[in-house]
């Protein structure tokens, strides 16, 4: 027994192992969902942007959809390892990033009269805006990964413990 927390003492890689894996962990889940929804927000803008899309590869649907579905595991991720460690630093910047999306649905509504009868709307719209409601649903999450855990993830409760 003495032998066993005497190696678990002296041995830094276990240590550092198990305090600086669930952070970085969850960093990376949230670096990666940014990134995937970057490269998953271009297929239906290209698709809005095509009048033909019945000429693109098999492959365009089949990527698109099987991105998407990456997406939503991916933020579903993020939404579960962040829960249950608020932090008012990121509720803050959360509403600022909504008070600067909301500009986003003028933005589109400037694009739709000024750009309307170039893109095919029934190619993106719904892609767009189940990609926004999932921006907003998971952004508050998303900021949780980002800084709390790269702070200092001692200070949260760990999941379960309220």
């Amino acid at each position: 027994m003495s032998t066993d927390r005497t190696s678990q003492l002296t041995s830094p890689h276990k240590a550092s192992f198990t305090s600086s894996t669930p952070s970085t962990w969850v960093r990376t889940v949230a670096m990666a969902t940014a990134a995937v929804f970057l490269v998953s927000s271009v297929f239906p803008v290209v698709a809005g942007l095509s009048r033909h899309t019945e000429s693109f590869p098999k492959w365009w649907g089949r990527a698109d959809v099987g991105l998407a579905s990456v997406l939503a595991g991916l933020a579903m991720g993020v939404m579960a390892a962040a829960q249950g460690r608020p932090d008012p630093r990121v509720l803050e910047a959360s509403y600022h990033a909504y008070r600067a999306l909301n500009h986003g649905m003028f933005g589109i509504g400037v694009v739709f009269l000024l750009a309307g009868d170039r893109i095919v709307w029934a190619h993106c719209l719904t892609g767009l805006v189940w990609r926004a409601w999932l921006l907003v649903y998971a952004l508050p999450a998303w900021l949780t990964a980002l800084r709390s855990h790269a702070a200092d993830p001692s200070r949260y409760p760990t999941l379960g413990q309220g």
